[in-house]
Parts: structure tokens; C-alpha cells; sequence
């Protein structure tokens, strides 16, 4: 007898009891459900919310693996030094596998922390609340890990991600129902909660030791990253290529413009991401940082002045730095708390970008605004689809008008 056959007879087994839920959330998110719709018009597709977020999950692979590599490299960097003529995308010096086993050892168990808690809240409230498991959790709990600093505690990660279920989605009435993106969400609480833990102005390094670049019996050393340096109008250390390879310190699945490009094709070409969004967000944020470099080229700004850092940065160079690029590819693109209609998605994608980099250059406490952007835009998805919508029957009703005159 099959796994599939075994699954549907324990399914039979529990139902009606408090375990239905359960062993109908294993069936599902392993075969296509058995149910089929008998009344009204519908549409019959292969794929189903599960296999949506598994797509998006697959996407997110090359993040990872880059970040296991990326926080491997970072901490012998941190030990040994780094290469002084840079390092080139194919070096064996990244892509060792020491690299990858030092990075598993922090990432992975912020992996498990995050499913394990994020889906037995789940559970919990299917349970208690005798509806399915609903599917949402299983892109949120891959996205949560690679938005994190590496040496973030897991008790932390794991208190956030109850908050972030319970009151980011499951208060809303589930999957679907969310006001505001979940992971960032969870992302937001951690930062008001415990800010020092979210700054990135320390490189994770396993089992520090004495004499080990004055980081006796610590876990990390300290250091700005980029955007830090930056608003504190330091020179850059690092060059647009490292920047946008990824060979730079930073949240686990943020580093590397070129995995998360790689993420956002896969989504476009299967119709899941939004280009339209991505597209949008980033023409905001360039527009934004050619303002800042215009006000720099012209003297508005001095050098020497509070944002001037910030300003001068090349203004394309934004894209490869913070979490930008990532929020844009997988959070802006959230089909549940984005907008909806077409013109809507431009305008809502457009002041991300916009915002992004605004909220990135005036607040010198947190000089990355990608997570603040798509927070508040979340909030006004609903009324810039009302708007958009409202627009077009205007004008339809404007060309009636004309048509019976």
C-alpha cells in the first residue's frame, strides 16, 4: 500500500477528531487534495496554494546557499583576512566547503526555530479553531531566517515569530486576511523590541578564540556595514562588484543582488512574482537616489554635512546594498498585502522604491528603509486599488456620457 493511500486512510481514521487538520495538512501539502468543487462555475488548475509556495520556497533557494556560504567566508575573512585584490565570483576561496559548514551551523537551526514555531502556532490554531492549516507560514518561515542578522539568538527569533503569527496574521482571520507582510512583521518586532541585536554592526565569528583580531571569548566582532559607514560618512571599503556579488557582511539572504535577480526571473517566468512591482520599486528607488545625487552635484549638499554619505552614493549602487533588493523581489510582491489592479501595483511598487531610499538617508538610527516602505505601504494597498478602480469607472462613465449625448 502507498504512502498516498496510507495518508488518505489515516485521514479517515482521525476525522471528526482533533488530529483531521493535521494529517489533512501532511496529505495536501505532499499530494493534490482529493476535493473537488460540485456547484458553480469554476476552474480547474494544477496549481494550488501549496504548490504556489513551494515555488516561491524554490526561489529563495539560491539566497540561502549563498548566505550559508557568504557567513562562512565573512567569519574566516574576519580571522585570517581578506582577499586584498577582492575576490571573484568563481574563487575557490568562497566557495569552500568549510565556508558552507560554518554558515549551516548558524543558519540552519534559525531554519528550524522558524518552521517549528511558525507551524506549531499554526497548528495550534487549526486545531482549536477546527479549520485546515493553512499554507502561508511555509514562504514566511524560509523568508524570516534570511532577513536576520547571522548571530541573531533563537529565543528572539522564536518569540518574534509567535508575535508575527498571532498578531500579523492569524488575528486578521489567517492566510489571506493579513493586513501587513508577515515576515516583516516579525522583522519590525524584532527591531523595536531588541534594535541592538538588528543594527548589523557585528560579523558573526564561530568560536572566537584569543588573539583572533582582539575577539578574545567573544562571538563577533564589531564592524559597520555598508549603509552604516555610510550615514556616519566613513569611506566605502567595499567595490559595486563585491556589493553586488555579495561578498559583503549582512542580513543571511540580503548579500547577493545577483541570487535574489536569479529568485525574481523564477518567480516572473512563473507567473507568481509581479513584475510590474519589482519593475516599479526599483525606477522609484533610482529616481529617489538620483534626487539625493542631484542635490550633491548642484552644492545643496555639502560635503562633510549630516547626510551627505548617503547622498553621494551612487545612486544605482542602492540596489546592491541593505535589503532592497530582496524586499522588492520577495516581500513587495506579497499577493495578499500588495495591490491588486494593474495601475495599482505600479504606483504601490513605485513608492517603495521611492520611500525606501528616503527613509534609508534621513534616519540616521536606521539607515535601511526597505522594511518601513513596504510596512506602510501594506496599509495603503487598499485605498490606491480603490482609487485605481474608482479612476476607471470615472472614465467609462465620462465615455457613456459622450457616446448618449
Amino acid at each position: 500500500m502507498g504512502l498516498k493511500q496510507n495518508l488518505h486512510n489515516l485521514k479517515e481514521k482521525y476525522k471528526g477528531t482533533k488530529m483531521e487538520q493535521s494529517f489533512n495538512a501532511l496529505h495536501t501539502f505532499l499530494y493534490t487534495p482529493n476535493i473537488t468543487t460540485h456547484s458553480g462555475a469554476h476552474v480547474r488548475d494544477a496549481a494550488d496554494l501549496k504548490r504556489v509556495m513551494n515555488t516561491v520556497i524554490m526561489s529563495l533557494i539560491p539566497a540561502l546557499i549563498f548566505g550559508m556560504f557568504n557567513a562562512g567566508y565573512q567569519h574566516f575573512g574576519q580571522i585570517n583576512g581578506f582577499p586584498q585584490d577582492g575576490i571573484s565570483f568563481l574563487s575557490t576561496n568562497f566557495w569552500n566547503l568549510d565556508n558552507l559548514l560554518i554558515g549551516a551551523t548558524k543558519i540552519l537551526p534559525m531554519l528550524i526555530v522558524s518552521y517549528g514555531v511558525g507551524l506549531g502556532v499554526e497548528f495550534i490554531f487549526a486545531t482549536v479553531k477546527k479549520h485546515e492549516v493553512e499554507e502561508g507560514y511555509l514562504v514566511t518561515g524560509m523568508l524570516v531566517p534570511l532577513i536576520m542578522p547571522v548571530d541573531l539568538p533563537l529565543w528572539m527569533l522564536a518569540v518574534a515569530v509567535i508575535f508575527g503569527v498571532i498578531i500579523g496574521k492569524e488575528l486578521f482571520g489567517g492566510t489571506g486576511m493579513n493586513v501587513l507582510n508577515p515576515a516583516l512583521t516579525i522583522r519590525a518586532f524584532l527591531f523595536f523590541n531588541w534594535a541592538a541585536w538588528m543594527s548589523g554592526d557585528k560579523v558573526w565569528v564561530h568560536g572566537a578564540k584569543e588573539g583572533m583580531m582582539n575577539a578574545a571569548g567573544t562571538d563577533a566582532i564589531s564592524g559597520e556595514t555598508i549603509l552604516g559607514a555610510l550615514a556616519a560618512n566613513k569611506p566605502l571599503a567595499y567595490s559595486a562588484q563585491d556589493m553586488f556579488l555579495g561578498f559583503i557582511p549582512g542580513s543571511v539572504g540580503e548579500t547577493s543582488t545577483l541570487m535574489i535577480l536569479l529568485g525574481a526571473a523564477f518567480l516572473i517566468f512563473s507567473g507568481i512574482g509581479s513584475a510590474r512591482i519589482m519593475i516599479s520599486s526599483v525606477v522609484g528607488a533610482l529616481v529617489m537616489g538620483l534626487i539625493f545625487n542631484g542635490l550633491v552635484d548642484s552644492g545643496v549638499i555639502l560635503e562633510g554635512s549630516k547626510f551627505y554619505g548617503l547622498m553621494s552614493f551612487p545612486f544605482w549602487n542602492h540596489l546592491f546594498v541593505g535589503g532592497i533588493a530582496f524586499g522588492i523581489v520577495f516581500m513587495a510582491t506579497d499577493p495578499v498585502s500588495a495591490s491588486q489592479t494593474a495601475m495599482g501595483k505600479i504606483i504601490y511598487g513605485f513608492l517603495i522604491g521611492f520611500f525606501s531610499i528616503l527613509i534609508r538617508v534621513f534616519n540616521p538610527a536606521y539607515p535601511e528603509g526597505v522594511m518601513m516602505a513596504i510596512l506602510l505601504m501594506n496599509v495603503f494597498a487598499p485605498t490606491i486599488d480603490h482609487y485605481v478602480v474608482q479612476a476607471n469607472i470615472n472614465r467609462r462613465m465620462k465615455r457613456l456620457k459622450v457616446k448618449t449625448a
